[in-house]
């Protein structure tokens, strides 16, 4: 059984910043996914990638969030972060965690419920 937990979001204005974690309950380590990674979601618009953690340590991120957004993951605490600064209007969304397994030619995806993220101009 996985569970993933969002949380920090929240209103801000433009140019402050947030942290979001997402705390991942798990028989066994963040390492046993094959990636974690957080999605958004604006109203009207489709779910996308906003950064990822790609084992052993690989991180992406989209275009539009690199420079200004910071992924990363505690093993001991079983959570995973997004630091995000230098936050845009643009950025308004529900920001969801996302985990990933792998097993042979099957992949598992698993979901947080989602966390709301408001900025301001």
């Amino acid at each position: 059984q996985v569970q993933l937990v969002e949380s920090g979001g929240g209103l801000v204005q433009a140019g402050g910043s947030l942290r979001l974690s997402c705390a991942v309950s798990v028989s066994g380590s963040l390492l046993s996914f094959a990636a974690m990674g957080w999605y958004r979601q604006a109203p009207g618009k489709q779910r996308e990638l906003v950064a990822a953690v790609i084992n052993p340590g690989l991180t992406k991120y989209d275009d539009s969030v690199k420079g200004r957004f910071t992924i990363s993951r505690d093993t001991a605490k079983n959570t995973v972060y997004l630091q995000m600064d230098s936050l845009k209007p643009d950025d308004t969304a529900v920001y969801y965690c996302n985990a990933v397994r792998r097993s042979g030619p099957l992949k598992y995806d698993y979901w947080g419920q989602g966390t709301q993220v408001t900025v301001s101009s």
